[in-house]
């Protein structure tokens, strides 16, 4: 296999790949990436952890077809080390690859092509479209409250729903809840409902594939495997097999106290105050009284802070505690000036919502700490 091809062609293609190359894995061909080198001048590339798989593509000027594994992380750090000019991957001897480029020579030792896992073939099927915009909001509003290491698989990941007019995405680890619907075209002709929960690491790779553009993603679900085109790349993703929660039930229905806050100033607050929160718990508590806010934190080795803020509130007195890192995650992908807190009492969830977002409807669920 040779072929030529231009540094700024390779490098965003490389790039994607180095979320799906595990550093530290069992299986040494994984942390290789598969550049498969075709007569008409296209060059696919491939890369799997086995869970989520990435294919892609770039143009490039085949001198000899043929098939090569290299060490995915050191050939991007080559590439991206090299200045912008015309960069030679050509198969050398003894299972070694050369890359050169102006007066720059490597040797680089392969893996043999037919250890390199086969990625599942895109099912026969009519893909849905889905609204790249709303999708990439969607992940954005969502991945963060995935768990990555509790042992009850399915949390591991975020459910997944199609129904018509409409998509969700749902993520929970137990001690809150996000929880993203928003609008897309109804296709005559497409199934009722289509549901499937998503590992973390897909919803990280997705996220890294919609950054830009407005092209719609065309979504298809195989028997064991998701498949997401965006752009000509393909992410293929293993379903989580498991049963999610039902999540309809955590979402709270009697919270009778809301409370409106304009986002910027509550992030800053809760950032400041929870500088002198316990470093275990990150516990943060909610003082609401009649017009008035009052936040605090303390612990033991560092000491305390409190600082409060003016609000529109009549009710009964309450007191709640949060982990100060939930409610500033929230914070961060509310797309919205103010925010509102929905409170029944300090021991049952609480929600927030962003308030007159338009591009979705999002609800956030809280626990409340203990302390």
């Amino acid at each position: 296999m040779e072929l030529t091809v231009r540094k700024n062609d390779l490098l965003p293609e490389l790039q994607l790949f180095q979320g799906i190359i595990e550093r530290k894995n069992t299986i040494p061909i994984l942390g290789n990436i598969l550049i498969r080198a075709e007569e008409d001048g296209v060059v696919q590339l491939l890369a799997t952890d086995l869970e989520v798989g990435l294919r892609s593509q770039s143009t490039a000027s085949v001198v000899k077809s043929g098939s090569i594994t290299i060490p995915a992380k050191k050939l991007y750090e080559i590439i991206k080390s090299l200045p912008e000019t015309e960069i030679r991957i050509k198969e050398g001897v003894k299972g070694s690859v050369r890359i050169l480029a102006d007066r720059f020579e490597s040797r680089m030792q392969t893996l043999p092509t037919e250890d390199f896992p086969t990625l599942p073939d895109i099912p026969n099927e009519t893909p849905v479209k889905l609204p790249r915009a709303g999708l990439r909001e969607m992940v954005n509003k969502t991945q963060f409250a995935i768990t990555g290491e509790d042992t009850r698989y399915f949390l591991n990941g975020a459910l997944f729903l199609l129904q018509p007019g409409k998509m969700q995405l749902v993520a929970t680890d137990g001690h809150r809840l996000a929880l993203v619907e928003t609008e897309r075209e109804n296709i005559a002709g497409e199934a009722e409902s289509v549901q499937a929960i998503l590992p973390k690491k897909t919803l990280w790779e997705l996220s890294r594939l919609l950054t830009e553009g407005d092209n719609p993603v065309e979504y298809v679900a195989g028997e064991n495997h998701l498949f997401f085109n965006v752009d000509g790349r393909q992410l293929v993703s293993r379903v989580i097999d498991a049963q999610f929660p039902a999540y309809e039930r955590v979402v709270p229905t009697g919270n009778d106290k809301t409370i409106e806050f304009d986002r910027d100033r509550i992030t800053s607050v809760v950032k400041r105050v929870a500088l002198l929160s316990s470093e275990r718990s990150q516990a943060v508590k909610l003082q609401i009284n009649s017009n008035q806010l009052g936040i605090t934190s303390s612990s033991p080795e560092v000491g305390e802070a409190t600082e409060s803020l003016a609000i529109e509130y009549s009710g009964e007195e309450v007191e709640i505690c949060f982990n100060a890192k939930y409610v500033l995650d929230f914070l961060a992908v509310a797309d919205s000036d103010t925010v509102q807190l929905q409170l029944k009492d300090e021991t049952s969830q609480a929600v927030m919502k962003p308030v007159g977002s338009e591009s979705c409807d999002y609800t956030y669920v809280i626990m409340p700490m203990r302390v």
